[in-house]
């Protein structure tokens, strides 16, 4: 299943469309299945290629969010029964202050400069509606 890797290796979406449908052909004889996988997850993936590239290497995985939930889950497993809902939250507000710590300490967010650059091509992107 290298070839499926190359997929979302590519940097840029006319590679990514190239080699998406070079490896599609490939398996398409003997993994249906894996190229219809391919073609329904085409959309979501092109997403990625729409934050800027300094964006990229932090959420090219969800791990980071599946470690935090795992935490959540490891705590709430320690305190057994919440006596109410904001018992839960507190918890809850708890973790996630400390895990933003962490990621500020780590430079996990991505760089503010380029968070400018999103917003100002979504201000570009709106669409008015009749009557605004």
């Amino acid at each position: 299943m290298q070839a499926l890797q190359q997929v979302f290796v590519q940097t840029d979406e006319k590679s990514f469309h190239a080699t998406r449908r070079e490896v599609a052909g490939q398996l398409e004889k003997c993994l249906p299945a894996v190229t219809e996988m391919i073609d329904d997850a085409e959309a979501d993936v092109q997403a990625y290629f729409a934050f800027p590239k300094a964006h990229r290497v932090k959420i090219h995985s969800t791990n980071t969010l599946e470690r935090l939930n795992k935490e959540v889950k490891r705590r709430a497993d320690v305190v057994g029964i919440f006596p109410n809902e904001e018992g839960v939250m507190g918890l809850l507000g708890a973790v996630l202050t400390e895990q933003n710590e962490e990621w500020l300490l780590q430079n996990r967010y991505p760089p503010q400069h380029s968070m400018a650059e999103i917003e100002q091509t979504a201000d570009n992107d709106v669409i008015e509606t009749p009557g605004d």
